[in-house]
């Protein structure tokens, strides 16, 4: 009834003013309290907005809609362009798709934006000097969900890498930089062991450094980069990285800072744009008033950011900063050598209420002069390149343990053909030829054929060797074209090749 109240008077009082609608959505758990402790300070801060409320989450999933949202939710969102998210509760097994992946993926939303800034001396953190902000690759790698069982032994999931996906996040990682003020943009990937997936992103990545000169850039490894992230984090000012390892390490730089429980999150895409909390539905605790808004109340700061209302962005966040330099705090931050007074989800939210126009003493205030929505140029498709089929990778489900009685068994197959046999493969692992008798192998194979010297492969000839692979009950359970591109190979080699 408190917000109703709010809003109707606020609606009131500014009624010639242009207000923009947002889809708000309370979700699961403590979504619904947090959600209203937000939407309180945004109206008391005089944001301009009208609230445009659909359901999405446990509800709808339970009710038999596997996506758990509805159609008339999805045009909802899709009219409105903003869209404020409490956290949801996916129900365990069913089906049930992460709604938080159909939304960045179905609306375009490609860059997911984590500021992480310490707060000390008032939430406890062992890194005093951090301020970062990762940008997160939001559509594709490992996240398009594309899985597999092929044997009885053996489930595959696909990573899927993307030149336009690459382009459009780092061009957004350097555009930000270059909008923020900031000084260095950094990479993270593992092209050392994904030579095509990741090495494309690393070398998308060192091309548009280039376009970008007074910016720094360097490239990590992201098992010492996350290692140098835990340990040093006031060495990096801007972060951009492939989807999984941004989802991972930005909880991680979340938690460095003091609680993942403070940090919001944008996703922005050429027309839509998402804003939420990162930390999820936190059942347990839900309808108890001991949650923190603050996660929220972040997100929606980045939405008043994205949407011009600048001005009420920076007295909102202004006084959050001196609630928190009060010691004005929810359980989860609460520390008895910094923290004064421990707090309810609705206290927490009044608190801040009281503080509008106020700002920190000892904490940086800010002052947004500049974030308006980054524009960046449409992706253009570069020529297309020289293609040519060299070969083929003739995945096979098979119980023996011999790799040389599998070589003998498939090398007749098709040793009169256009394709030799070239290499066994299980897991990765080079086992035939001369494979170690050490070398654990499971039920799943990859049999490597590359084309006769002198001889034009075509896909006839693929089809061929299926063919007879049937004849001999050889079980295939998929295959993989081998390319080159432009001479070059798109394809990587066996381990141990």
């Amino acid at each position: 009834m408190f917000i109703y109240i709010l809003k109707t008077q606020f609606c009131r009082i500014n009624k010639t003013k242009t207000m923009t609608k947002i889809t708000v959505a309370k979700g699961d758990g403590i979504g619904p309290e947090i959600m209203d402790a937000t939407i309180s300070i945004l109206l008391a801060a005089g944001a301009e907005i009208e609230l445009d409320e659909i359901e999405v989450g446990e509800k709808v999933y339970l009710a038999g809609n596997t996506a758990g949202i509805s159609q008339d939710a999805w045009a909802t969102i899709r009219k409105n362009k903003v869209f404020l998210k409490a956290p949801i509760t996916t129900p365990q097994g069913g089906g049930y798709k992460s709604l938080n992946v159909s939304t960045r993926k179905f609306l375009g939303l490609y860059a997911n934006v984590r500021p992480c800034m310490s707060l000390h001396p008032f939430v406890n953190t062992k890194h005093p000097i951090m301020d970062l902000v990762i940008v997160r690759e939001n559509e594709e790698d490992l996240y398009a969900g594309i899985e597999h069982q092929q044997t009885d032994e053996v489930v595959q999931c696909l990573k899927l890498i993307s030149r336009p996906g690459c382009e459009k996040i780092i061009r957004y990682a350097f555009e930000y930089a270059k909008q923020q003020n900031r000084k260095k943009v950094t990479c993270f990937t593992k092209d050392n062991i994904m030579k095509q997936t990741d090495g494309l992103f690393h070398q998308v990545f060192d091309e548009i450094a280039k376009e970008y000169p007074a910016i720094e850039n360097e490239h990590w490894i992201v098992d010492i980069g996350a290692a140098k992230l835990a340990d040093t984090p006031d060495a990096f000012d801007v972060l951009v990285m492939p989807n999984l390892y941004g989802d991972i390490l930005s909880d991680v730089a979340a938690q460095i800072t003091g609680s993942v429980g403070l940090a919001g999150s944008s996703n922005i895409g050429e027309e839509c744009a998402m804003f939420e909390a990162i930390h999820g539905s936190a059942p347990l605790i839900a309808g108890k008033n001991i949650a923190n808004p603050s996660g929220l109340l972040q997100g929606a700061i980045l939405m008043l950011n994205h949407i011009g209302q600048t001005e009420v962005a920076e007295k909102i966040q202004n006084a959050w900063l001196k609630t928190i330099e009060d010691g004005i705090h929810t359980s989860d931050i609460f520390n008895h050598k910094t923290s004064k007074q421990k707090v309810g989800t609705k206290e927490f939210a009044q608190s801040v209420i009281s503080n509008l126009g106020l700002e920190p003493l000892i904490l940086s205030p800010v002052a947004y002069t500049n974030n308006s929505p980054l524009i960046l140029p449409k992706y253009k498709r570069k020529p297309a390149a020289m293609k040519e089929l060299v070969g083929v990778d003739f995945f096979v489900h098979w119980n023996g343990s011999d790799a040389n009685e599998l070589a003998d068994k498939i090398d007749k197959l098709y040793n009169k053909g256009s394709l030799k046999l070239n290499i066994i493969t299980n897991r990765g692992i080079k086992v035939w030829p001369n494979g170690f008798k050490e070398t654990f192998c499971t039920d799943h194979w990859r049999c490597r054929f590359i084309k006769r010297e002198g001889i034009e492969l075509n896909h006839g000839n693929i089809i061929s060797l299926l063919q007879e692979a049937n004849i001999e009950n050889i079980e295939c359970i998929k295959t993989e074209n081998l390319y080159n591109f432009n001479g070059k190979a798109g394809y990587s080699l066996g381990q141990g090749q």
